[in-house]
């Protein structure tokens, strides 16, 4: 796997996939069971996402660590912190950002098959 993504994080997302990771049919739909799809909370002429809320809170608090651990020894991940920073995120937009990131990386490699994996 990656950086920050240890042995706990991978079995949750392994009990959260099943046995069966062909009925997730697209990153998005796993973010959303992850419960860390962004939800629109604009008004006016801010526009901006907050935290969601619902989906798996196990699978949620495992992707939170992996965040947390990156954001702290991972150089890719402080470049982004910081780029993000200056444009004037918060922490909680960084971090929700950065577990979108890392549904990203966990879908590609639990859900999608091996040849379309190869294929890219």
């Amino acid at each position: 796997m990656s950086h920050g993504i240890a042995t706990l994080t991978v079995a949750e997302m392994l009990i959260l996939v099943g046995d069966n990771p062909t009925r997730i049919r697209s990153e998005a739909a796993f973010a959303k069971l992850c419960g860390v799809c962004p939800i629109p909370a604009s008004s006016g002429r801010t526009h901006r996402f907050r935290l969601n809320r619902g989906g798996n809170r196990q699978a949620n608090a495992a992707l939170y660590r992996v965040a947390i651990v990156r954001m702290r020894s991972h150089e890719p991940t402080l470049a982004y912190v910081k780029k993000r920073t200056q444009d004037g995120k918060s922490k909680s937009e960084i971090i929700r950002c950065l577990k979108r990131y890392i549904v990203r990386e966990i879908y590609s490699q639990l859900c999608l098959p091996k040849t379309a994996i190869n294929a890219t």
